[in-house]
């Protein structure tokens, strides 16, 4: 019998399907400004999208105290989630996109470096809570590229890493993918560049999250 290639496609969200980057890197050079640090380069701050929020300002930020880290985090948060409060665009074609592999009988999972509350504030934004069966936020269990939040999911799916896909626009999705021994598709349109992503051997690297629909489709399908 014939099946899809994979059951379970877990997407990224900042960069892969939300066009988020201007706006993160924008409340990020806030907070910092507000709390009188040093403002760190768009390009810096661009490069640790997908990591979680501590773990971000722990690379940015090395030399500061714990207690800065905490005020740092909840400017941030305040700036992003109250202050500077947008809905970000998701790319062109995202939506349709997920509602066609919906559509063709696959199920859908996020594996995001955003919290909880940013994620659920953006997914009700766009109205797309409907389409994902599961998802994992930075701040319920480790940061990429620590692979436990793909363990989660596959746990709370009951299904295998062989039997699912992980979409992402950073080497943290597709480092993330590999220690847990599970296949990863690059988009090229997102934070990383291509040459980077390429590096990490995934099984394809995407212009446009458009493009997924036609190649899952020509993937070689398995025995079931």
């Amino acid at each position: 019998m014939q099946t899809r290639p994979y059951d379970l496609l877990i997407f990224d969200w900042d960069g892969t399907l939300s066009d988020s980057a201007i706006h993160i890197v924008d409340c990020m050079q806030r907070a910092t400004r507000a709390l009188g640090l040093a403002e760190c380069s768009a390009a810096n701050i661009r490069n640790m999208i997908g990591l979680s929020l501590q773990e971000v300002i722990q690379r940015l930020y090395p030399g500061i105290t714990s207690g800065q880290q905490r005020e740092l985090i909840q400017e941030y948060r305040e700036e992003y989630l109250l202050r500077n409060w947008r809905v970000t665009p998701l790319f062109a074609g995202a939506r349709q996109t997920l509602e066609q592999l919906r559509d063709a009988g696959y199920h859908l999972a996020i594996a995001t470096g955003k919290s909880r509350r940013g994620l659920e504030c953006e997914l009700a934004e766009h109205d797309l809570q409907d389409l994902f069966v599961l998802s994992r936020c930075a701040d319920e269990t480790l940061s990429k590229p620590d692979p436990l939040m793909l363990q989660e999911i596959l746990t709370d799916y009951n299904t295998s890493a062989d039997c699912a896909l992980m979409i992402g626009d950073t080497e943290y999705d597709l480092q993330m993918a590999a220690n847990i021994g599970m296949a990863a598709l690059a988009v090229s349109y997102g934070a990383h560049d291509r040459e980077r992503l390429l590096a990490l051997q995934p099984i394809a690297c995407l212009d446009a999250i458009t493009e997924l629909p036609a190649y899952l489709n020509d993937l070689k399908h398995c025995p079931q």
